[in-house]
């Protein structure tokens, strides 16, 4: 596994009677940390304790098709719809506070949304939108939800992409999971092209934890774990399994206080793992 060791928590995750997860499209941690997992079953958004006791659900009839969270300082829940061209904002408890994107009307010719996948902020509540089964694009917003910016088209070279799937910001940088084209590319905040890591198999998203440790989890059924430089500290997985601890189409990670690793998967997966650091 490389310089990090992680040992899965068997069981953890215990729904009530007759639920289940369906395909796991967003997972997320809050500053209690609960754990947030947004999913394309009946009860899109069911939370745990960190030691797996379900504790709520919400989010019922909502969403067309769940795609990505993201949790802010405020505990306010960003859920993605990639098959209503929206992006949302609740509270923690499940209140909307606001919609970006027009419900049922995609974007065209490069504007906001063409089914999105995910959405992450920068600490002065700059929302960023990696918009990617039809636009492969990045949108910027501000705090309101004003249109400040996009970038990006179609394509393999610098700022071209290929289903853009994932988007994180850490300190001036604008990370974007690239997935049909295997890679993560940096930017700037005004989209100007930093650099790209290469050596991924299909990723789906990317978390950095308060450390600087960059976790992505790749839908070739493995999670690799970063530096900030883009060199590899630990991988597992690769082969398709329904083992625990190993993968079927991971596509989200977040990490608690602890940091202990959560890990949803998607097509046949349909579970939430959670690793500790042994």
């Amino acid at each position: 596994m490389g310089k990090l060791v992680y040992d899965v928590v068997e069981g953890w995750g215990k729904l009530p009677g007759g639920w289940s997860f369906k395909q796991v499209a967003g997972v997320a941690v809050d500053s209690r940390d609960r754990v947030y997992v947004l999913n394309r079953g009946e009860h899109p958004v069911i939370v745990f304790s960190r030691e797996g006791e379900f504790l709520a659900s919400w989010g019922e009839g909502v969403f067309a098709n769940p795609h990505g969270a993201y949790i802010d300082s405020d505990d306010n829940v960003f859920c993605v719809d990639n098959a209503d061209h929206t992006v949302r904002k609740f509270t923690a408890e499940g209140e909307l506070l606001m919609t970006i994107g027009t419900k049922g009307v995609p974007g065209e010719d490069g504007a906001p949304f063409n089914r999105p996948t995910k959405a992450a902020l920068a600490p002065d509540g700059e929302l960023y939108v990696s918009d990617g089964y039809g636009n492969n694009r990045v949108h910027r917003y501000d705090s309101e939800g004003g249109h400040i910016l996009s970038w990006g088209e179609a394509g393999e070279g610098p700022g071209q992409f290929n289903l853009p799937h994932g988007v994180w910001y850490r300190d001036g940088r604008v990370y974007v999971a690239d997935r049909q084209n295997d890679r993560i590319q940096i930017f700037t905040p005004e989209g100007e092209y930093v650099e790209e890591w290469t050596g991924l198999i299909r990723p789906c998203d990317l978390y950095i934890d308060g450390d600087g440790l960059v976790y992505v989890p790749e839908l070739r059924h493995r999670v690799s774990i970063l530096n900030l430089d883009g060199e590899l500290l630990a991988r597992w997985g690769g082969e398709e399994s329904r083992e625990s601890g190993l993968f079927v189409a991971p596509h989200c990670a977040w990490t608690d206080s602890e940091g202990s690793l959560y890990v949803g998967e998607v097509l046949e997966g349909q579970r939430v793992q959670k690793f500790v650091r042994a």
